[in-house]
């Protein structure tokens, strides 16, 4: 599926907040598939200059839930609850922040070369005039 969208406000505080949910599923020949469920619920806020009550940026807010879910692929499809180690949670966990912070560092990154590079093109440009 491609998503698209466009913001007609530039400046805003985008917030996503994510659910995920460790799952198991076993299909009718017993292969079985570890995977995670997950959903995204996304808020803009339109800031104003002045206002302090809202920061413009991208805030990314996570539930890991500490229940592991099953299912069977059956004629009647059932659910159990289990739940999951302590030490495997902590390790999803540390998992999602690493990936996170991988994700903020080319963020950060790719915006410092982007206004490096318009600086410099505005510099040349003032210069040629």
């Amino acid at each position: 599926m491609d998503v698209q969208w466009t913001q007609e406000t530039l400046n805003g505080m985008y917030q996503y907040f994510i659910k995920v949910v460790p799952t198991e599923y076993t299909d009718v020949r017993g292969h079985v598939i570890q995977s995670n469920q997950f959903s995204v619920t996304e808020h803009f806020e339109k800031t104003e200059a002045g206002r302090t009550q809202s920061l413009p940026g991208v805030f990314f807010f996570y539930d890991l839930s500490p229940i592991k879910v099953f299912q069977n692929q059956t004629l009647v499809c059932d659910f159990t609850e289990q739940h999951v180690e302590f030490l495997h949670f902590l390790t999803n966990v540390c998992a999602i922040v690493g990936v996170s912070g991988i994700i903020d560092s080319f963020v950060y990154h790719g915006q410092r070369a982007i206004k490096k590079r318009w600086r410099l093109e505005q510099a040349e440009q003032e210069a040629q005039v």
